[in-house]
Formats: structure tokens, sequence, C-alpha cells
């Protein structure tokens, strides 16, 4: 009977995943950068872009914390991620609206990677591979970071102007009611019938 795996396997295989993850992003920034019009999340993009390779070369100094050699294995979730990303740069979004589906894109890259980190981070603690841990924290923490700059750039005005270019006029559009509104319409009709 071949033998189980261990903590140790699952956290050397998920390290090989996010390491794979890592260089993934590193070919789609890029990418990201061109398709946004606002400079602020060009910025932004190419400020992670760096960042990102610091990361890599971060993993592998984990890597080698734990005499491990450096390899990655193909990060499908990640893949699934930028996919979604490359679909939403293909539609024909005016500026605004591209630079918030950009923004909402990268959220979820962020949101996956603080998972996967925190894993980690949980995981090297746990089996007391504390150079591993801190390093991993460094890099859960720039994840975080990065997220609430993204947040600030969409709530700074990117939605907002993606917003006013949906509806120039500054108001919703007024063919039909409001949901809420059409279901106190049909309330009052049922009470005015029930009364007769």
């Amino acid at each position: 009977m071949a033998s189980s795996g261990t903590l140790h396997d699952a956290f050397i295989d998920e390290l090989r995943d996010v390491y794979n993850a890592e260089q993934q992003i590193t070919k789609a920034l890029p990418k990201m950068i061109k398709a946004a019009s606002s400079p602020h999340l060009q910025q932004a993009f190419s400020s992670h872009l760096e960042q990102t390779r610091g990361q890599i070369a971060r993993l592998e100094e984990v890597f080698e914390s734990i005499e491990e050699k450096v390899r990655g294995k193909k990060c499908d979730g990640m893949a699934g991620i930028i996919d979604e990303g490359k679909s939403a740069m293909q539609e024909d979004f005016d500026d605004e609206t591209m630079d918030a589906a950009l923004i909402a894109s990268a959220q979820r890259v962020e949101h996956y990677e603080m998972a996967a980190y925190g894993t980690l981070v949980a995981w090297a603690e746990a089996m007391g591979h504390s150079d591993a841990a801190e390093l991993l924290q460094a890099t859960l923490d720039e994840e975080k970071e990065t997220d609430e700059k993204l947040t600030a750039l969409a709530q700074g005005g990117i939605n907002r102007s993606a917003a006013d270019a949906a509806h120039p006029d500054g108001q919703e559009e007024e063919d039909e009611p409001a949901p809420a509104a059409r279901k106190t319409a049909s309330r009052s009709k049922t009470k005015s019938k029930a009364r007769r």
C-alpha cells in the first residue's frame, strides 16, 4: 500500500501552484497595463508587476529555506481567472467601463492569491517553518495592500466615471419602475381588491 501524503507534501504542492500563478500574472499584467486608460490604474498595474517579480524571487527563497527544488505546477485556478480577464479585455467597452472591468479582474486575482498565501502561512507556521512563514507573510501583506489600492481606485472615481458614461443624464432609465416600486404597486392593488 502506498504511503499517504503529509501536510508537508500539500505545502510543497501549494507552493508550486502559487509559483506558477505568479508567473502567469507577470505575463498578464503587461496586457492589462496596455488595456487601461486611467494613468493611475496603469501605474498601479506597473507597480504590481514589479512587486510580483519580487514575490517570485521570495518564493524561490521559501523553496530554498525548506530545501526543496524550485519548481512550478500549472495553476488551473489562476489560468481560469486570467482567461476571464482576457475575455473582459476583448469586450467593446468604453474606456471608463474597461478600467472598471480591469479592476474587477485584478481583484479576483488578488483574492485568489490572498487565499493561497494565507493557507501557506498557516501551514508553514504549523510545521515550524518560521523563515518560510515570514517570507510568505510578507507577500500576503503585499497582496492585501494591492487589493486595497485597487478598491481605492475603483471607489475614488473609476466606478463613478463608468456609471456616468452608462447614464450620461445622471439618472437611471425611467422606462419601468424599480422592482421595489412594482412590488409595492402590486400589493396596493391586491389590498384594494381584498377590501371590495
